[in-house]
């Protein structure tokens, strides 16, 4: 909980890794898990006289990124060298982007706890990735550390808010918001675990109603929603309670524990003057004209906000629903293709998150490797509708089809099991539990309910299962009652 006497300002740098199949200067692979140093060559490690080359895609996935956040971008972007050293810095500098990014302004909007929020986009970047240093897993992990250049030069943009964020919760769904649409978008894995999206946060505490910003923590590479929202829980805590008892805050980056639930410190804030950029000799300037930028934004998708819109507004799915299919744009793609096949909208999401879900799940598959397409889906759900087939009969039956290329209508015919639904053969059978019945038949007209449901049972044990529920229960209530 935030103090009465204090608000946050936070602002977010997220670094997103390209889906690019090359790095962003060179030829090497950019795959995950490849055995150490296999994936370099002289450009990423930076041997001299080796010299950079632009990769193409590199600069169309930066621009449709940057198209999906609103912003504008420049015709003419440069890049530079951020100097630093650090061992898994091959080069001692960094090829970044620093006073022309690729695009600049833009908004991030999303509602939180039923409020609208509009997060300002700064600027998106393009720039290479670091090394990685590697503290353990080898004999000598106490005395030595170890470098993979496997990232180096790995293509990234880097996406800077403004300090529009004012809690932890709001950062977190921002930075969510963020990752589906760059998911959505086909530039990035949005995997979290191997690296590929980070998340770097700056923080500082101001007295409430106050203009100025307060001084600035600089928190580094938290690659989860939860561990963005606890780190800065934690460290707006800690720099509240500093504040709190007349202390200063420290301009510092610092570091999460996840063990210990709290911040630690790591070195001092660096200014963007310590970094010395200037321009990159070995690059020329990035030029993206209007055509190729018109080119771009044509072919890019419907985003998942226009999308889960459409789905409520024009399909009546609830909100919760429409939410849960564009998580990913295969489902939504899914799901419109088997209402386009004839199902009914509802019933089509219910069978898509239910039950198909549930079956991919199983075999470990996801909707694009499912046996069961969106036709033969909407095939199903055709006969449930027309109540050819009970909904508990069409699991069975969608099981079947999940292990087979047969459709609903195949299985249901071979297997004789079409919905008993004319009446005459259902009261028939109702006749015959009653009769066999007597000391049920006398609970239920003594007043005793729950008998019903046993009879209701004995019907359709009688019918197999095939008999349809709803003529069941209206037709035993009838013979009950009179």
């Amino acid at each position: 909980m935030q103090s009465a006497a204090f608000e946050a300002v936070i602002g977010l740098e997220i670094h997103a890794q390209l889906l690019t199949a090359s790095k962003i200067f060179c030829g090497c692979s950019t795959a995950f898990g490849a055995a150490p140093n296999t994936h370099i060559c002289p450009v990423c490690i930076g041997l001299p006289g080796a010299l950079p080359v632009l990769n193409r895609a590199a600069v169309d996935f930066a621009v449709r990124a940057a198209l999906a956040l609103g912003c504008e971008i420049k015709h003419r972007s440069i890049f530079a060298r951020k100097n630093y050293f650090y061992p898994d810095l091959p080069k001692g500098y960094q090829i970044s982007q620093y006073e022309l990014p690729i695009a600049i302004g833009g908004v991030l909007a999303f509602a939180s706890g039923g409020e609208a929020r509009r997060i300002g986009i700064t600027r998106v970047h393009m720039e290479e990735d670091a090394g990685k240093s590697l503290h353990e897993g080898f004999a000598d992990a106490d005395r030595k550390s170890y470098v993979d250049y496997n990232r180096s030069g790995v293509p990234l943009i880097e996406i800077v808010s403004e300090p529009d964020l004012r809690s932890a919760p709001d950062a977190a769904e921002f930075f969510s918001r963020l990752r589906a649409i760059l998911v959505w978008l086909g530039v990035n894995d949005g995997n979290m675990e191997e690296g590929s999206l980070r998340c770097d946060a700056n923080v500082s505490v101001r007295p409430r109603g106050q203009a100025a910003l307060g001084t600035k923590a600089e928190v580094k590479n938290l690659n989860s929603f939860r561990f963005l929202q606890k780190a800065l829980e934690y460290e707006i805590a800690r720099q509240t309670d500093v504040l709190s008892d007349g202390g200063r805050v420290v301009q510092e980056t610092r570091l999460w524990d996840a063990a210990a639930g709290r911040t630690v410190s790591m070195r001092s804030k660096e200014e963007a003057h310590d970094y010395r950029y200037f321009p990159e000799p070995d690059l020329p300037p990035v030029v993206v004209d209007v055509e190729r930028i018109e080119r771009i934004r044509a072919a890019m998708p419907e985003l998942p906000d226009a999308r889960r819109r459409r789905f409520v507004d024009a399909l009546g799915l609830s909100e919760y629903d429409a939410a849960q299919l564009t998580q990913s744009p295969r489902v939504a793609d899914f799901f419109e293709d088997t209402v386009r096949a004839g199902a009914p909208a509802k019933a089509a999401s219910n069978w898509i998150m239910g039950e198909l879900a549930r079956l991919l799940n199983e075999h470990g598959a996801d909707i694009t490797g499912s046996p069961v397409d969106a036709s033969r889906l909407a095939g199903l759900i055709a006969l449930v509708e027309e109540g050819t087939i009970s909904g508990s009969m069409a699991k069975g039956v969608l099981e079947k089809m999940y292990g087979s290329a047969q459709t609903a209508d195949a299985i249901v015919s071979a297997e004789g099991l079409a919905q008993i639904d004319d009446e005459a053969e259902i009261v028939a059978l109702i006749a015959d539990v009653l009769a066999a019945n007597a000391g049920p038949v006398a609970d239920y007209r003594g007043g005793k309910t729950s008998a019903f449901g046993f009879l209701v049972g004995k019907v359709m044990k009688a019918a197999a299962g095939k008999a349809n529920p709803k003529r069941v229960n209206d037709l035993l209530k009838r013979a009950l009652d009179v």
